[in-house]
């Protein structure tokens, strides 16, 4: 079966600088996501200094502890974001690249396209059906929680 690809826009009221910023900021999804129904519970950054191409992270979830490390970085446009998760013998069961692509709006706002991409192994790929529409719903949460975040923030100034 093929990769379980799709994109999302959404357009966010704040400069290209700060929607970057935010999603660069590993350990601050801690904070825009807590609460907004996705699997993340917690992350946190485990390699040292600001975050760069190889950077490393953990993401701690409903379905166990998934390492990552960001794969592409080029401020304030592209981050790409790889994870995997492997079964206790060591054998991949999935591995994502979720993505966002930025773009300045005319009206200063952003234009945020998420490109995901989710890779299925062995018989995990026989559940491609449904890991579609989990991964959709999971990434779509995300953008919302994204666009959300930055609603509250201009709500409360």
């Amino acid at each position: 079966m093929a990769p379980i690809e799709f994109e999302i826009e959404r357009t966010v009221r704040a400069p290209i600088d700060q929607v970057f910023a935010r999603l660069v900021d590993i350990e601050g999804y801690n904070a825009w996501m807590a609460g907004s129904g996705t699997m993340l519970r917690r992350t946190r950054q485990t390699s040292p200094g600001a975050p760069a191409v190889g950077t490393t992270f953990v993401d701690e979830t409903s379905q166990g502890k998934i390492p990552g490390e960001v794969t592409e970085l080029e401020p304030p446009h592209t981050i790409v974001f790889h994870w995997w998760s492997t079964s206790r013998s060591g054998r991949p069961k999935f591995e994502g690249w979720p993505g966002y692509h930025l773009q300045p709006a005319d009206d200063g706002a952003t234009v945020v396209r998420h490109h995901a991409r989710l890779v299925p192994y062995g018989m995990w790929r026989l559940a491609t059906p449904i890991l579609r529409r989990m991964a959709r719903k999971e990434r779509t949460t995300t953008m919302d929680a994204l666009t959300a975040s930055f609603e509250r923030g201009a709500a409360a100034a």
